[in-house]
């Protein structure tokens, strides 16, 4: 049962990882980020990359505040599958 759990977690965390990734992509091209993905990928992403950028400021044109969501985001996948280990096995 917890490998099943595993899995899905994983899962979940690896689309939201790609989603984000996406959405950092595309900002690259503003007339891909007015299309209806890039505004889905918009209110999917902001909300929790907005609580990166509101701690590490961009410095100049370069925004590092992505790349330590993710790897905060992975951060917290492997937290919960380790509380699942320790709750399932």
């Amino acid at each position: 049962m917890y490998y099943e759990i595993q899995s899905i977690v994983l899962s979940v965390f690896n689309a939201y990882s790609i989603l984000l990734i996406l959405y950092i992509l595309m900002s690259w091209v503003p007339a891909a980020q007015e299309s209806k993905f890039g505004e889905l990928l918009a209110k999917v992403a902001e909300p929790y990359l907005g609580l990166f950028r509101k701690i590490i400021p961009p410095l100049g044109m370069i925004d590092f505040s992505p790349i330590i969501a993710i790897f905060s985001l992975n951060l917290i996948a492997t937290g919960i599958l380790k509380v699942l280990s320790w709750i399932l096995l």
